[in-house]
């Protein structure tokens, strides 16, 4: 296991700074997901501590060790990539015991490493197979397998599971993050996907514009978004803009804020937190479109609030709310606690 520090890493390509001074402390054994839309500089970053691309400027440090300029092999690195990128000549267990093959390691102890990986990752029935034998989720379980195989003191997975179908997709979710806290490697996950950094992470790092926006648990991060960024980004807020009359915000009867000093307001507000009123309540809002989701039920809702045309998403309890159609109108309510607040 190692720490890792970056501090005040920038990288440009021509005029565009995929990196701007960025820093970050990640804790030995620790799992961090970096999270951010496509272009923000996550992959950028990954690639610089993998050593596949020297930052500008800033510095790079495994546990205390400059590797800021350190070719990809001579650091302490195992990696993970979105396309499993196996040898297809080699069984599973040759693919795992390839990087210790390389380094000269004992015959005995390869063997003996190789056992140890295939019960970690669950592949010891499949250790002869080759990669065109194996499902999606096989190959990237064997990847993963190798990457471990050194004893790694970092760990970087670069959108590992992007390329496999849902359910497999969050069957081996939980197996990394199973896997991750069992061997207490120092990890970083790139993802697009919000769902898996949440699920997997210890702390989350959501990236805009080659910096961090925020940093946090993913507890924090999911119910106190810092940022009106990190608001839209995380938990899929409905996002309003609404006039600050004296002081307080109102949506109708739905929701008023008081005390907020912006001349106009962006409120934020999950899905699940729009809640149901009964008539003269709430605001009237009329159901646009319905998705069956399984557990919930996902509504699209227009508000005519002010002569401006409004939408809100809110995701009801399915068994709850299957007489609603298309077309009713329907009245809801926001708590204020359940709302954030920026500055527009």
């Amino acid at each position: 296991m190692s720490t890792i520090t970056i501090e005040e890493v920038s990288k440009a390509y021509g005029p565009k700074l995929a990196l701007d001074g960025l820093s970050l402390d990640v804790h030995s054994g620790e799992m961090i997901a970096i999270l951010g839309s496509s272009g923000c500089g996550k992959t950028t970053l990954l690639r610089c501590l993998a050593g596949l691309v020297t930052p500008d400027s800033g510095t790079i440090r495994f546990g205390g060790e400059d590797v800021t300029r350190l070719p990809p092999q001579e650091r302490p690195i195992g990696m993970v990539f979105q396309s499993y990128a196996l040898f297809p000549n080699m069984t599973v267990a040759g693919n795992i015991g390839f990087p210790l093959k390389v380094r000269a390691r004992p015959a005995r102890e390869i063997a003996d490493r190789i056992e140890e990986l295939l019960d970690l990752v669950e592949l010891t029935a499949l250790a002869g197979r080759y990669p065109n034998e194996l499902s999606g989720g096989q190959q990237q379980r064997t990847a993963l397998a190798r990457a471990l195989a050194p004893a790694p003191q970092v760990l970087l997975l670069d959108e590992p599971l992007s390329a496999l179908d849902a359910v497999v997709r969050d069957n081996l979710r939980d197996e990394l993050r199973r896997i991750q806290q069992k061997v207490r490697t120092t990890a970083l996950l790139v993802t697009h996907d919000q769902a898996e950094a949440l699920a997997v992470a210890d702390r989350v790092v959501v990236m805009q514009d080659g910096r961090i926006e925020q940093l946090a648990t993913p507890e924090v991060l999911y119910d106190h978004p810092r940022t009106a960024f990190s608001a839209s980004f995380i938990g899929n807020r409905n996002a309003l803009r609404l006039p600050v009359v004296g002081g307080t915000v109102r949506l109708g009867k739905a929701l008023a804020l008081e005390t907020v000093t912006a001349a106009t307001a962006a409120i934020f507000v999950r899905p699940e937190d729009v809640k149901r009123s009964p008539p003269g309540c709430g605001e009237p809002a009329q159901v646009e479109s319905r998705m069956f989701q399984g557990q919930t039920t996902r509504f699209y809702l227009r508000l005519d609030h002010d002569g401006d045309v409004m939408h809100l998403r809110a995701d009801w309890p399915a068994r709850e709310v299957s007489d609603i159609r298309v077309g009713d109108t329907v009245h809801i309510a926001l708590a204020p606690e359940d709302v954030h607040v920026f500055q527009a």
